[in-house]
Parts: C-alpha cells; sequence; structure tokens
C-alpha cells in the first residue's frame, strides 16, 4: 500500500463552521484533523459530480466524460442522474451504445 503524503493546510473558517466541525469529531469519535479531512474530501467529491452533472446537462462533455470527471461507473452516474431529475439523453440508442463501448471498451 502506498504511504499516503499528507501537506499542511491553513485555513480560516467562520466560527458557525468550526462548532459544526465540533459536532461531527463528538458524533464521529474522530479526532479534528481527520474530520477536515474526510469533511473536505466528501466536498471535493460532490463537487466534482455536480461539476460533471452541470456539463452533461448542458451538453458540454460526453457521459463518458462526465462518468469519468465524477470518479463513478457509468451506471452509478445513470442512477445519480435520475436521482437528480436530471434529464440529459440527447441520443439515440446508437449513440449511447456507442459511448458505453469507448468507455469500456472489449478488452
Amino acid at each position: 500500500m502506498a504511504k499516503l503524503t499528507l501537506k499542511p493546510l491553513a485555513v480560516r473558517i467562520p466560527e458557525e463552521i468550526e462548532k459544526e466541525i465540533q459536532i461531527v469529531v463528538k458524533q464521529e469519535g474522530l479526532d479534528r484533523a481527520t474530520v477536515v479531512r474526510n469533511l473536505l474530501e466528501l466536498g471535493i467529491s460532490e463537487w466534482r459530480k455536480q461539476t460533471a452533472l452541470e456539463l452533461l446537462r448542458d451538453g458540454k462533455v460526453t457521459f463518458a466524460k462526465a462518468a469519468e470527471m465524477a470518479k463513478l461507473p457509468l451506471w452509478d452516474l445513470a442512477d445519480l442522474l435520475k436521482q437528480r431529475n436530471i434529464e440529459w439523453v440527447r441520443f439515440s440508442r446508437e449513440e449511447l451504445e456507442k459511448e458505453f463501448e469507448e468507455a469500456y471498451p472489449a478488452e
């Protein structure tokens, strides 16, 4: 397993966010640094998904590219689109099949 390299980060946050962090620390039973790291990872993950969904909805990226950007398998992206009621299909069945073939080429 590769060693995780951690970089220090100093940031000023509003008091309300500090209170929320303390709530998570107590509920999760983790140290503050771990909680902040986990929340940052969660926020970045959500940002990637939201950005990918918006670009797909606007026709600026393909379905396969959106899945790659969101770091999700294609079917998980399809489920996420459905959950968030985002319409994106502008393709014929053949075009959609081609998207899947490009994302999962035959081995």
